[in-house]
């Protein structure tokens, strides 16, 4: 009498970590049993297979396409056959980058001496570190889920960011906090949080305060005086002609008998490009190297265009590279000419050229000295046929 065996199963591998959006399989092995043996798939909680699941054609092979962070957790292979069954577990961890939610969402609009709280929630894989900054200000705050005020202050007024990072991306949320006043103290807000301008523009920032007696509003700049070319009137700060120089974060302070309060703005000033080649001016000789960089200041991300003036394309075997190089490792006589060197980014573009003179020197070929000996033979014949035609 033959015994009949139940099936012995196992998974290869037994465990996988994938991003999200990738794919990850995962194959069912039979050591042992008696055959015909039929392989199933299923969670390990007997929760259906996620719709994203996909099952070989002998059952053996299971792929989770595309995994989202629900797809994770343990995926359980059962054996069965005419003498029972068996199973064997795989582990799939799938990671994400981190997703925020702030509790309250905000805007908050509360009252001086009122206790505020905000609650941050993340979620990722691997879990992600949070962390609390207020716009407009390099310091980090707090390093927990919760925000809190016990009181909040005129100068609490401000758009606040809860970060949530891990290795797999960062994820922001903001918050903004707005302190009414109370007892005439003074609440300042600005027109414009952030803006980003163009270099020899003029700008405005406004600047509004609330408060009994009316606050006095000035201006000034973090670290740094104001920009020479800069009148206040009225709440209103005017930058004449600003340079890239005045980026930087720009205060407003209201103040009167009853306290003072803050209000800020992160101006960033773009400009466009100013090229120059270096060198602009080179004179080689044939079979020399070509070296020739393109250097821009200006707003970043900068491209670079090589061209050569007077001719459709550039010469053979020319590279150019990103940061503005150009490069020919072996120049001929025909790659001489001015080269124009075109810097752009998202506001304009400059351009400057350089002069490549190449000096070619006395090449002769085999075949030349033929026809010079033939010349000075002629030349020689002549010579003597004059002399003979004088005598006589």
């Amino acid at each position: 009498l033959k015994l009949q065996n139940a099936p012995v199963v196992s998974v290869v591998p037994g465990a996988a970590t994938v991003r999200q959006g990738e794919s990850s399989s995962f194959r069912c092995q039979v050591g042992s049993g008696a055959q015909p043996v039929q392989l199933e798939w299923k969670r390990a909680n007997n929760q259906p297979l996620p719709d994203n699941a996909k099952i070989g054609p002998d059952g053996s092979l299971l792929t989770i396409a595309n995994a989202r962070p629900g797809n994770q957790g343990q995926y359980r292979c059962v054996g069965i056959n005419s003498a029972g069954r068996s199973s064997a577990q795989a582990v799939l961890n799938v990671k994400y980058a981190p997703k925020v939610r702030l509790t309250p969402p905000g805007p908050l609009r509360v009252r001086i001496g009122e206790a505020v709280s905000v609650d941050c929630q993340a979620t990722g894989r691997p879990r992600p570190t949070l962390s609390w900054k207020r716009q407009g200000s390099t310091l980090q705050l707090v390093t927990k889920e919760t925000n809190d005020w016990p009181a909040v202050r005129p100068e609490d007024s401000g758009v606040y960011t809860c970060q949530a990072e891990n290795n797999e991306g960062m994820t922001e949320v903001k918050v903004e906090i707005i302190v009414e006043g109370g007892l005439g103290a003074p609440v300042a807000t600005v027109s414009a949080t952030e803006m980003t301008v163009v270099e020899g523009h003029t700008v405005t920032m406004e600047c509004q305060a609330s408060g009994s007696p009316s606050p006095v509003i000035t201006w000034s700049k973090l670290r740094a005086p104001l920009p020479w070319k800069h009148t206040v009137a009225g709440g209103v700060l005017t930058l004449t002609s600003v340079g890239r120089q005045d980026s930087g974060q720009y205060i407003c302070n209201a103040t009167n008998i009853h306290g003072y309060s803050e209000a800020y703005t992160q101006m960033e000033v773009d400009s466009p490009p100013y090229a120059t080649c270096l060198p602009d001016q080179v004179r080689l000789q044939p079979g020399d190297a070509l070296r020739l960089q393109c250097l821009a200041h200006g707003s970043h991300p900068i491209q670079f265009t090589w061209t050569r003036l007077g001719r459709a394309g550039m010469p053979a075997g020319a590279e150019t590279t990103k940061d503005g190089r150009l490069l020919i490792a072996h120049v001929r006589q025909s790659d001489g000419g001015t080269y124009k060197c075109v810097a752009s980014n998202h506001i304009g573009s400059s351009e400057a050229v350089a002069k490549v003179t190449i000096k070619g020197e006395l090449m002769l070929r085999p075949g030349d000295f033929k026809s010079i000996k033939c010349f000075f033979y002629t030349l020689i014949l002549s010579f003597f046929s004059s002399l003979f035609i004088f005598a006589a």
